[in-house]
């Protein structure tokens, strides 16, 4: 990553004013702050209070911080061209169904933590580790998957004796730093893009590494970060159908088209990269307003873990829980290793 290579959030408000097959609603974005603000005072998000999935690892755990960064090497793409989201594993779908199968590898002895054992893992036995509820559907990807893996794995094994933990300490409690390092570091990370002649970072993977972490450790110990607002929301292909739905984000009739005509983006495809980047900046928006009215109208709060990190997981939950009533709203279809 370059000096010249802008930040998320200068990603997000850049795309934002130049973008031309979507616009950004005022109005909406004040419909969403309201949402979150309603689900703060309603308990619906809990602030200093973590989600923890059952299926993710406790701090306690060992290797806690290796699982987190092979789950998020992987956490890409997990739809395909026809019938999506059918890959399943223990009857959980998407992201959830690889950190079932991460777990199950580990509980099968799998040593898949370890950089030494998946630097030089098999296309059969990654295939095996990630085998379906069905036997016959596979992980979408997968032989990217495996490039990721072999990538991230040699380079811990030459640069820091084998362990992320080391990359994470080296970052001092700085999110910022963790996430250049990462970016820098690990190819495979560096979600960039030319947008109108400009490098943009968007880094979701490297970003949701960071969420992770932090909500792991409670915001403490390895998983204090000292500069958290650096974070933003992670751009994805699911959060947009919310913000779109919240009427914060608004396609063109061109753009709604080619969603919906089920057409399958490039990686780098200036619609694509709209999309994505006008999500950083509504959520960054949001954040902003939120901790702006909890100032004004209730400072007995404390807003200190107020950030993009917990609107995301908001904003994605509510995507899960609300899916049929938001499939009227296509999703934009990219077959990528970033998101």
């Amino acid at each position: 990553m370059s000096g010249s290579t802008l930040f998320p959030r200068e990603t997000g408000e850049y795309i934002a004013k130049n973008a031309i097959y979507l616009k950004v609603n005022s109005t909406g974005v004040k419909n969403l702050t309201n949402e979150i603000v309603e689900a703060i005072l309603s308990k619906r998000i809990i602030l200093n209070q973590f989600a923890q999935h059952p299926l993710h690892p406790k701090a306690t755990d060992a290797h806690v911080i290796e699982w987190y960064f092979v789950a998020d090497t992987l956490n890409f793409c997990f739809w395909t061209p026809i019938e999506y989201n059918k890959y399943e594993v223990n009857g959980h779908t998407g992201y959830f169904a690889l950190c079932a199968a991460l777990n199950r590898a580990l509980k099968e002895g799998s040593d898949i933590t370890n950089p030494k054992f998946y630097s030089t893992l098999s296309f059969d036995a990654l295939q095996h580790i990630f085998r379906s509820d069905d036997g016959s559907t596979q992980i979408p990807l997968l032989e990217q998957r495996l490039n990721c893996l072999q990538e991230v794995g040699k380079i811990l094994l030459d640069k820091w004796q084998g362990k992320f933990e080391n990359v994470l300490k080296s970052a001092q409690g700085s999110a910022l730093k963790l996430l250049q390092l990462l970016v820098e570091q690990f190819p495979c990370f560096r979600d960039e893009a030319i947008y109108t002649g400009t490098r943009v970072g968007i880094y979701k993977r490297a970003q949701v590494l960071i969420g992770d972490l932090w909500s792991c450790f409670g915001g403490q110990g390895l998983g204090y970060f000292k500069d958290l607002h650096h974070i933003t929301m992670f751009a994805d292909y699911r959060v947009p159908q919310v913000l779109v739905h919240f009427g914060a984000l608004e396609y063109s009739a061109q753009l709604m088209k080619i969603l919906k005509s089920d057409q399958v983006l490039e990686n780098g495809d200036p619609m694509e990269v709209e999309i994505r980047g006008a999500s950083i900046y509504i959520v960054e928006q949001v954040k902003d307003a939120v901790l702006k009215l909890f100032q004004d109208k209730y400072p007995e709060i404390d807003i200190s873990t107020i950030n993009s990190i917990m609107i995301d997981h908001y904003l994605w939950s509510y995507r899960r829980q609300h899916a049929k009533d938001l499939d009227y709203i296509p999703f934009h279809k990219v077959l990528s290793i970033y998101y």
